[in-house]
């Protein structure tokens, strides 16, 4: 058995809150922001998609959240509770109930009666924002039971009874939970029949030896340490969650009829073991690690239901010290064909590099760009070009709606964002401290929904550049940006100025939003170019009055107040 090693963190209330506080809001009940965290957290989601996929307000007929499952073909219905007494267990009275929750997905005509009863509550929209009544024939439905507790013996019983609810509990969390402080456990031997299949052996010396064998994934999915990780301490890349090829792999799983056909078109894995001995019925490893298949393990691991004796992967099973300098070479080079993402390839961009020199040379001593995954920023303050690219987008092309779609700022409008003579090392610092600023600022806005959703920022940032143009300092800002921000006396003043602007763009975008319902979708507002436009063209528009009628200081008066 694995080495039990203790969590990190509680999960025990109050104190399990501290791993979800920057998602719990007014309005937004603590199981909801609980929720977004397993989200995140588990199933590897983007914060933005984590947050989407949760209907965090009322009338959402017992939904916490859905997730659309296209690697499994399924659409995940979850409901999370938050347990405030340690020893609280979940019977089979809470189990059904969420079962009939889940008959409100049995058919697509449910699902429209369910939307209609729905309203606009958050739980329609976002039915309708998956299509959910498109996918509901081809797609199982699935329920999720997330919490902090554990099923007695009549929810186990009924859990067991069911196969469309999974429960979630304290434990399940804790295994599952993925931290680079956990100690690496040592797992008990596991052996793999190879009865009928022929193998190849390479011995090297007398210590050292590889063995190739095709063998059940039903198998390979059973090693210890895939729930938690731990069987790939020593590969060189956790699994990336839901990339096209996994979920290439995951719909090649659920083809039975091509399980026979799986080693002619996948790579295979490589474990590396302490202990490797063959015989003509099996292969037994003792002390072992998977060095590279990670993303393929985890894809058989999370589709077992689909897996059939037919299905078998080409396995190199190599005989070493795990911890030895071989096996580093061995993680190494079985390695050097990662998948990539449009930024990788734009890492050895001129245009790139440039910037990065750039801002090393004029603000090496405070900030790092960074336009590679993984680069030691030495103790800067990191500057991610992704990042950078999406506050671009937003303060220079003026495209805050857009800011959710990450991908277009390596691909279709990366030489729109940064191939122009503007964007230089001084622009992106410019870009950065007004980000800053109006990340601490929007914690002021009273629907704190609106606040914390990840596309504000954009668009805030998108009304101050609409203000700025208006005001013959803040144009200069837009042209002269080195003047502002190179040094750090001037990028202080800079700060001070814009701080006081936030604060009654907040007062605006304050009184805007009371004039809507109360559970307005900000949501689909903030993707929504019309509804942008007008409201931070008012907002600007009312600024720039006040000015007018100097009831308000313009921007460049506010600086020169700060000097």
């Amino acid at each position: 058995m694995l080495e039990k090693n203790p969590i990190e963190f509680s999960l025990n209330y109050p104190e399990i809150l501290d791993l979800f506080r920057q998602y719990i809001a007014p309005k937004r009940s603590e199981s909801a922001a609980f929720l977004i965290w397993y989200l995140e957290n588990y199933l590897r989601l983007d914060q933005l998609d984590a947050i989407d996929s949760v209907c965090d307000q009322s009338g959402d007929k017992g939904i916490d959240g859905i997730y659309l499952n296209d690697d499994a073909n399924t659409i995940e219905i979850y409901q999370s509770k938050l347990y405030q007494k340690v020893d609280t267990t979940v019977g089979d009275k809470t189990l059904r109930e969420f079962s009939g929750t889940l008959s409100q997905f049995r058919s697509k005509a449910a699902i429209d009666k369910l939307v209609e009863a729905a309203g606009n509550a958050q739980v329609a929209r976002l039915i309708k924002q998956l299509n959910l009544q498109q996918c509901i024939e081809d797609y199982d439905v699935i329920g999720y039971f997330v919490c902090n507790a554990e099923l007695d013996i009549n929810g186990k019983s009924y859990i067991e009874a069911t196969d469309n609810i999974r429960f979630i509990g304290a434990a399940n969390l804790a295994e599952s939970y993925i931290s680079e402080k956990r100690n690496i456990p040592q797992a008990s031997p596991s052996e793999f029949d190879i009865v009928g299949y022929e193998t190849s052996e390479y011995k090297v010396d007398g210590d050292h030896l590889a063995i190739i064998a095709p063998v059940k994934a039903k198998e390979l999915v059973e090693l210890e340490g895939i729930s938690n990780q731990s069987i790939f301490a020593y590969n060189v890349r956790g699994p990336l969650g839901r990339t096209k090829v996994n979920k290439d792999i995951a719909l090649t799983i659920s083809e039975t009829d091509k399980h026979k056909l799986f080693p002619l078109f996948h790579n295979g894995i490589t474990i590396v073991a302490e202990n490797v001995t063959r015989t003509e019925q099996a292969i037994e490893i003792g002390n072992y690690f998977i060095v590279n298949g990670c993303q393929s393990i985890n894809a058989l691991f999370h589709n077992k239901r689909h897996l059939t004796d037919d299905l078998r992967i080409l396995t190199k099973f190599i005989k070493a010290e795990p911890h030895s300098e071989l096996s580093a070479i061995i993680t190494r080079f079985s390695n050097n064909q990662n998948g990539v993402k449009a930024r990788d390839f734009k890492s050895n961009d001129p245009i790139q590099i440039r910037l990065q020199n750039e801002i090393r040379q004029l603000y090496g001593s405070f900030f790092h760009f960074e336009i590679k995954r993984g680069e030691n920023s030495l103790g800067k303050e990191l500057i991610s070009n992704e990042v950078a690219g999406q506050y671009l987008m937003a303060f220079d092309l003026k495209i805050p709606w857009a800011t959710h779609r990450k991908y277009q700022v390596f691909e279709d409008k990366h030489s729109d964002l940064f191939g122009r003579p503007t964007v230089n090392a001084h622009k992106i610092i410019l870009c950065h401290l007004l980000a800053q600023e109006i990340d601490k600022a929007k914690d002021k806005i009273k629907n704190q929904l609106f606040a914390r959703y990840i596309l504000t920022e954009f668009f805030i940032l998108y009304v101050l550049r609409l203000i700025f143009e208006q005001d013959e300092g803040g144009k200069d800002v837009i042209d002269n940006p080195r003047k502002y921000v190179l040094d750090i006396k001037d990028r202080n003043r800079v700060k001070v100025a814009v701080q006081k602007v936030l604060s009654e763009v907040i007062t605006d975008i304050d009184g805007e939003i009371d004039q809507l319902e109360e559970d307005f979708d900000y949501r689909g507002k903030l993707r929504d170019e019309k509804w942008c436009k007008e409201l931070a063209h008012e907002i600007a528009g009312t600024h720039k009055k006040l000015v007018d009628r100097q009831r308000l200081e313009s921007f460049a008066q506010l600086y020169q107040s700060a000097i």
